[in-house]
């Protein structure tokens, strides 16, 4: 097992890491499903840092935790190369681009409004992030579906999430005491085969606890003695609130912190908070980047109204970007220690096989996960106008036939043959994506 106690720090990183997670920051697009399946070529089919099971039961394990999963997942795989120092590298090289990007175009649309040279952009990237994302679910799907018990996980995981609106942790709850209750009896033949892992330490756990705790909230404690007259102690307050409480996907986390920015705070308009999401979506990172955009709005008009103290002098493009810096904090640091402390449980587990079958159920209910998210993505690049329709506890998206974007078509077809025929990587698909999209558009 892998030294994970703070002291591991000193852990010689391998830069040629580095440019990898830094060149998936950049290219990690389309949200979950786009995330899981390009961290699967990049660290399975490419690079072999994990085995396919590792991988699978890594994310499963992930899939249980608050947070971006895609980011903690690369958080993991750093820190089974390089301790803490590679957990930390590569957890902040797989969101770094995105969150610079965003910074950018919040700086942008606070300043001149929407802009469609980049709207066209990115709607030739969403294109090639359907093609990236389907082509890829169907290689997971064939990777992972080996029998009828696995496929039917799947089946009934995407009827729960498209169709009922169950909430992501019931589903893999579902699928882990599926898997918990079966193939006992074969594993058990060969458990005592194998190896046990060191079990980690209560001692180690309430370190790394302590010790994340104190870097996440101390930093947050003292801006709210110092800035308590302005908008980032609230910002700060909401935001680690909703970093501890974001089970059940990036979906689930937006739709509560939607509400609560619009509704109860009021630091967004709805159509502000929507561009925000779009721009999340369209940009490479976790979609829950849409926290930095609306730390920088807040903070951004805050400074307009604030007399007297401190920050007067501050102009409000920079409070702004502290504003943004603030939330990124608030939301993303605890996911670090969440992983440092869960990731030594992970070999610990799949040495027991009830344990190891119940993530191997989560692992079957993965494909109806991205299965979900991959339709979700799909009908709203091909169509402008999706319908949600509900009756009772059942619900469906109908997309309005007159609304069909024809411009994405040539796009998604050279993407295709790109990808399957051509074999290109996925960086270079994007690129030609959103060339075609500025081209092909009338902006």
């Amino acid at each position: 097992m892998r030294p994970s106690g703070f002291a591991d720090l000193s852990l010689k990183f391998k830069f040629d890491d580095l440019a990898v997670w830094l060149k998936l920051g950049f290219l990690s697009f389309g949200g979950p499903a786009a995330q899981i399946a390009l961290l699967h070529r990049e660290i399975v089919e490419k690079r072999h840092w994990l085995s396919e099971q590792q991988y699978f039961h890594a994310l499963s394990f992930c899939l249980l935790l608050p947070g971006p999963e895609a980011m903690q997942l690369a958080t993991y795989v750093g820190w089974q190369r390089a301790g803490l120092a590679g957990g930390f590298l590569a957890g902040l090289s797989f969101i770094g681009p995105g969150a610079l990007i965003i910074l950018a175009l919040a700086m942008m649309y606070i300043s001149f409004g929407q802009s469609l040279l980049l709207a066209a952009l990115f709607s030739g990237i969403k294109a090639a992030v359907v093609v990236i994302v389907l082509h890829s679910l169907l290689q997971v799907a064939r990777r992972t579906i080996t029998g009828i018990g696995d496929c039917s996980v799947a089946i009934l995981a995407f009827i729960g999430l498209f169709f009922l609106d169950l909430p992501l942790p019931f589903i893999l709850f579902a699928a882990a005491i599926f898997g918990f209750i079966r193939k006992v009896s074969i594993e058990n033949g060969i458990a005592g085969e194998q190896a046990m892992p060191a079990q980690p330490t209560v001692t180690r756990i309430l370190k790394t606890l302590l010790v994340g705790l104190a870097i996440w909230l101390l930093p947050l404690l003292g801006l709210a003695l110092l800035a308590e007259q302005t908008v980032l102690p609230r910002l700060a307050q909401f935001f680690a609130k909703l970093a501890v409480v974001s089970f059940g996907g990036a979906y689930a986390a937006l739709a509560y912190m939607g509400s609560e920015v619009v509704t109860h705070y009021q630091w967004l308009s709805t159509t502000e908070m929507m561009d925000g999401i779009g721009l999340a979506e369209s940009t490479p990172g976790p979609l829950i980047l849409v926290t930095e955009f609306v730390g920088f709005l807040a903070a951004y008009r805050d400074s307009l109204v604030i007399s007297g103290g401190t920050f007067t002098s501050i102009s409000p493009m920079i409070f702004g970007c502290i504003g943004a810096l603030v939330t990124l904090w608030a939301t993303f640091t605890p996911c670090f220690f969440f992983i440092f402390i869960a990731s030594p449980y992970i070999e610990w587990i799949v040495a027991r096989p009830r344990l190891k079958n119940a993530l191997c159920g989560i692992r079957a209910s993965i494909v109806g996960v991205i299965a979900n998210l991959t339709v979700w993505f799909a009908l709203h690049v091909f169509f402008a106008q999706v319908e949600l329709i509900e009756k009772g506890t059942f619900q469906i998206l109908i997309p309005d036939l007159a609304s069909v974007e024809w411009g994405v078509l040539p796009i998604i077809v050279v993407c295709g043959f790109l990808l399957v025929w051509r074999q290109w990587e996925s960086w270079k698909i994007i690129a030609v994506a959103a060339a075609l999209g500025v081209g092909l558009s009338n902006f």
